[in-house]
């Protein structure tokens, strides 16, 4: 396609727009992190005042609630990624009774908001014995994950090359060598797509920590920082710094598979 001068001035025109659109929130909250906490504070190195993340990250004991944010997380995204690749294998390439009507019931985990099923789940997993525990606070989250899980897996293994598998089929090779050694390689897009996801619904997610441990024993950073905001309402700096702590591990997460990350969106665009 050939466009003019005058066009392509215009999309880059639309694109810096929609870019400053994106990125004032963020420089304002850098910005903000990065403010003298007093106008009697000392000027700073270079006018800017990054002892705001020291004093965020002691008053705050962010050390703790990040390490069980990243427990929490890491034990959602390595079960449910493990499962939804299984469950997306067994509905994308697999025939077998009741096929449909069990893959509409795992739909129903991403229909159903957590908002109308976290109260009568608290109850089971209290008669349980399992409030206040790592697994009170995951499994409602591998849940909801595995659910997303199978749609995207089963989405990219209905779409993948049927004269592979049949290949390696008749290779000898079995289901299990198919998926781990084949399939799972050359999606390797779709799976890094599904752990960010994963990781980011994970690290965000605010109303299960808070019912699920009512002791606070498995407080993750987002409600650390929700408390940290209630004890510093005035202080702008710390809470800008408080949140730029508690948003780093996704943003460094991101950043590391942005590429996988993208070409999975991209490529799950265009399938089913």
């Amino acid at each position: 396609m050939i466009t003019s001068g005058t066009e392509r001035a215009l999309n880059y025109l639309i694109l810096i727009v929609f870019a400053a659109f994106a990125l004032a929130p963020i420089v304002t909250v850098l910005a903000a992190a990065l403010s003298p906490q007093s106008a009697a504070a000392a000027p700073g190195i270079l006018g800017l005042h990054p002892e705001n993340f020291v004093d965020a990250w002691t008053e705050g004991e962010f050390s703790r609630y990040l390490r069980t944010s990243l427990l929490v997380s890491v034990t959602v995204v390595s079960v449910a990624v493990v499962a939804s690749i299984l469950s997306g294998f067994a509905f994308g390439t697999m025939r077998f009774a009741g096929s449909r009507a069990l893959f509409y019931l795992f739909l129903l985990g991403i229909m159903v908001p957590t908002e109308a099923i976290v109260v009568p789940l608290f109850y089971d997993l209290r008669d349980l014995g399992l409030t206040n525990t790592l697994w009170a606070v995951a499994l409602p989250q591998i849940a909801q994950s595995i659910a997303f899980g199978t749609y995207w897996m089963r989405a990219y293994f209905r779409t993948s090359p049927p004269s592979l598998i049949e290949a390696a089929t008749l290779d000898g090779a079995s289901p299990r060598r198919v998926l781990w050694s084949i399939l799972v390689p050359i999606g390797r897009p779709a799976v890094m797509t599904l752990t960010v996801l994963a990781f980011m619904w994970t690290w965000n997610e605010f109303l299960i920590p808070l019912v699920m441990s009512p002791n606070g024993e498995f407080r993750t950073a987002p409600l650390a920082l929700a408390i940290f905001k209630g004890q510093h309402v005035q202080a702008t700096a710390l809470l800008a710094a408080a949140a730029v702590l508690v948003a780093l591990p996704v943003v460094i997460l991101y950043l590391f598979a942005q590429r996988s990350f993208i070409r999975g969106m991209l490529e799950g665009a265009v399938r089913e």
